[in-house]
């Protein structure tokens, strides 16, 4: 999946693409609208905590991080004269435990912080402008651009972001 983000003049060519991208059969759930606070939202798909916050990305670095960690913890135990007498058992359970406690504290930092992708339209939402981001396969993209392009000249494409997962 890829994360086309296009911002979009007002909320009535943003419900307009919505309903456009439906009937070409992209699922609402992978469209997500971001706008100022307080800005009425009028069924649309509105971002979740998910696409605001970097807590995905986190959650992913720290998973890495930690697990990597405790894989290095656990070898460096096997090392010690008296160490632990199960070399395989250690090692994975150090790195299963350093894998969960990095992916759990680096999450719960990147859910207080800011998208870092997002961050580059903060000025266009505070000039009430509507970002909004689209979720869908790779052979899609262009279709898909083309369509929003075409049919509303207003919106500007900013681009795609390389990869989304699956979950979110």
């Amino acid at each position: 999946m890829k994360r086309i983000y296009f911002l979009i003049p007002n909320i009535e060519v943003a419900k307009k693409i919505v309903n456009e991208l439906l009937l070409e059969r992209v699922e609402e759930r992978h469209m997500h609208v971001l706008a100022k606070r307080g800005t009425p939202m009028e069924n649309l798909p509105e971002a979740s905590h998910f696409q605001k916050s970097d807590f995905i990305p986190a959650l992913e670095q720290g998973l890495t991080l930690g697990g990597f960690t405790g894989l290095i913890s656990g070898v460096v135990a096997m090392l010690y004269p008296g160490g632990p007498m199960l070399a395989g058992g250690t090692i994975l359970a150090t790195t299963l435990a350093g894998a969960v406690f990095g992916a759990f504290m680096s999450s719960m930092v990147g859910s207080s912080v800011g998208n870092r992708h997002i961050k580059q339209f903060a000025d266009a939402i505070e000039k009430g402008e509507f970002l909004m981001m689209i979720d869908i396969p790779r052979r899609r993209v262009e279709e898909i651009e083309e369509i929003v392009h075409r049919n509303h000249p207003e919106s500007r494409c900013e681009g795609t972001e390389p990869t989304i997962p699956a979950f979110p």
